[in-house]
């Protein structure tokens, strides 16, 4: 692919995001300066410019970029927040936060992921992210409370272990659904006196499991 060619894609990539309805001037920065290609390896490497998710190692998948736009967006991050990512899979979710966030801390249940993630990471010189191997259906409870909670696999509900850790005026954003074929992205607002609900649009996403993966 010669210079041009990958101008070109970039280009309708970022059109593609607005297209989609991420139009929140910061995120579409970070997309702009996080580029997908590291984090999609193999024979897939060449649809990385394509609003599109592909599988990646250990039997799991790169969201689709405008999924990954829209749910940042929802996030709603701010230069100062503690993010929390459950789910850190190829590393390209996490990345984006890191251009907008003051530090953020991925967990994954796979430590092949984690590996290779955090190779990027470097790379990448993004040394505001700390990945870790373990449960996320555990959360952080060594760095609670988070500002922000991403999710990137589905469960039934928010797990509560996630929503203790979550600071009062924090925002989660996740998946949640019985089953792979019906699945709602929901956004939840901790505030003093209970918590609220936004459904923002159906997805698929892998499910939140438990435990550690075997490789």
């Amino acid at each position: 692919m010669t210079d041009d060619d990958l101008a070109t894609r970039k280009m309708q990539f970022l059109y593609a995001l607005r297209s989609k309805g991420v139009t929140d001037a910061r995120v579409l920065g970070a997309m702009e300066e996080i580029d997908r290609g590291p984090f999609v390896r193999g024979l897939f490497a060449e649809r990385a410019y394509e609003d599109m998710p592909l599988p990646i190692a250990c039997g799991q998948t790169i969201s689709q970029p405008s999924v990954v736009g829209l749910m940042t967006q929802a996030l709603n991050v701010t230069p100062r927040d503690k993010v929390l990512e459950i789910g850190t899979g190829s590393g390209y979710q996490a990345a984006i936060l890191a251009k907008l966030a003051r530090r953020v801390y991925t967990i994954d249940r796979h430590r092949r992921l984690v590996r290779e993630a955090r190779d990027i990471f470097d790379e990448l010189n993004l040394h505001t992210i700390t990945a870790i191997t373990g449960d996320g259906s555990h959360g952080l409870p060594d760095q609670a409370p988070f500002d922000r909670i991403i999710v990137t696999a589905a469960a039934e509900d928010p797990p509560g272990p996630l929503l203790g850790q979550l600071k009062e005026g924090g925002i989660m954003v996740l998946p949640v659904g019985q089953s792979d074929a019906v699945q709602s992205l929901i956004r939840v607002h901790k505030t003093a006196t209970g918590l609220e609900y936004d459904e923002l649009r159906d997805v698929r996403f892998v499910p939140l499991l438990e435990g550690l993966g075997k490789d």
